[in-house]
């Protein structure tokens, strides 16, 4: 409800299980958002050992190096594999299962929050570079005890932008500031848009948001009211009442990723033994824990080449004028050099005309001065006759 307690929000939901989670996610967001006053949590980086037993690209064991760590407010630690793009380590050789990122994945649920998320397993994302990736979008869940494998294919899309559409090229022509260092996506500038908005009508931010620097997250302590104005502000933005879909275009250039997986029970029953022997003297692996608690992934692409997709117009100039005279040759039965030879016509007797009337005045004028040259010198033989 509001600060007076005069007008509440309400929103309906088809499962108690979903209502139960809301109420968690609201009361677990004013709780983190007290946090930075204590703590910093993206600076405690924890170790990518924590999660991966194991790691092999194209056959060789990954470096400790090939890899950014970044905290996620519901999914918490998370890693991302050549963010930059210009490591020639990571460079596709073949295509093929056994050329592709292969990790072997710790899949522990001692430590999940168990209203925060009801799923067990390891959440991946593929995307492109230098780009921010939203997990609670986009992604693919992996589940314990099962080897998947990830085929990926991309696509490169490129849209038409000026009188034909609505695009950015990187973000710079938006009106929308990013609240993220990463490129420009469709999904950063709606969340920057949402943020904006949020600070300017309720005073406070979304803690699953970045913040802009100067200003805070929404908690109850401070805001009391945040959430009342929160919902109704996320709910006129699921129904298109905002204007931040009209401020944030699509990218006139964008790669996407088809996946495609497939899944085997791991291991089997006649390897458990031995790999989990194997996994032992591996980053402090449990020899007693339960298959469950590790997953196998390997993700690789299926083919080294790539589909695009170009946006042109319906009607360009050249095929407009083929029609054109297409449809002129249909209804008047003459080609474009019957049409010229018209023109060629219409100028011809346009020039002759003028022609003709230039003449026809010239002659006038001279007949004029002939018929006024004798009256003048019959005035002269008069005035010499006077004289005389």
């Amino acid at each position: 409800c509001n600060s007076t307690g005069g007008n509440c929000f309400y929103k309906t939901y088809s499962s108690g299980m979903d209502a139960i989670l809301e109420w968690y996610r609201f009361h677990y967001m004013n709780i983190m958002a007290q946090l930075p006053l204590i703590i910093n949590i993206s600076q405690h980086e924890e170790h990518i050992e924590d999660l991966v037993y194991s790691c092999q690209y194209d056959g060789e064991p990954c470096r400790p190096s090939d890899y950014d760590h970044f905290h996620h407010p519901v999914f918490g630690s998370c890693y991302t594999f050549n963010s930059k793009g210009t490591d020639p380590f990571w460079t596709a050789t073949k295509p093929g299962i056994p050329y592709g990122l292969s990790l072997i994945l710790r899949a522990e649920q001692r430590d999940h929050i168990p209203l925060l998320s009801t799923v067990a397993g390891v959440k991946v994302m593929i995307h492109n570079h230098n780009q921010t990736p939203f997990l609670e979008h986009e992604g693919f869940d992996i589940r314990p005890a099962i080897a998947t494998t990830i085929g990926i294919r991309q696509d490169e899309v490129t849209r038409l932008g000026g009188n034909y559409g609505k695009c950015t090229e990187n973000g710079d022509d938006v009106g929308v500031k990013l609240l993220y260092n990463n490129s420009y996506t469709l999904q950063a500038c709606l969340h920057s848009c949402f943020q904006h908005i949020m600070l300017r009508e309720c005073g406070c931010g979304y803690y699953y948001y970045p913040l802009p620097a100067g200003a805070q997250h929404c908690d109850y302590n401070r805001q009391p009211a945040w959430g009342h104005c929160f919902y109704q502000l996320y709910s006129r933005l699921r129904n298109h009442h905002l204007n931040c879909f009209d401020q944030c275009p699509k990218p006139c250039r964008e790669s996407l990723y088809k996946v495609s997986a497939g899944t085997a029970k791991w291991p089997s029953a006649k390897s458990q033994d031995w790999v989990r022997q194997a996994l032992r003297h591996q980053n402090g692996y449990n020899s007693s824990s339960s298959r469950k608690d590790i997953a196998k992934v390997t993700i690789f692409y299926q083919q080294l080449n790539y589909q695009a997709v170009h946006e042109a117009p319906l009607l360009s100039e050249n095929l407009l004028l083929s029609i054109l005279g297409s449809q002129w040759s249909l209804w008047f039965g003459s080609s474009v050099l019957s049409l010229v030879e018209m023109l060629e016509l219409l100028l011809d007797t346009l020039v002759l005309s003028l022609l003709f009337c230039f003449q026809k005045f010239r002659a006038r004028n001279s007949l004029r001065v002939s018929a006024t040259i004798p009256s003048v010198s019959l005035a002269m033989e008069n005035f010499r006759m006077v004289q005389e």
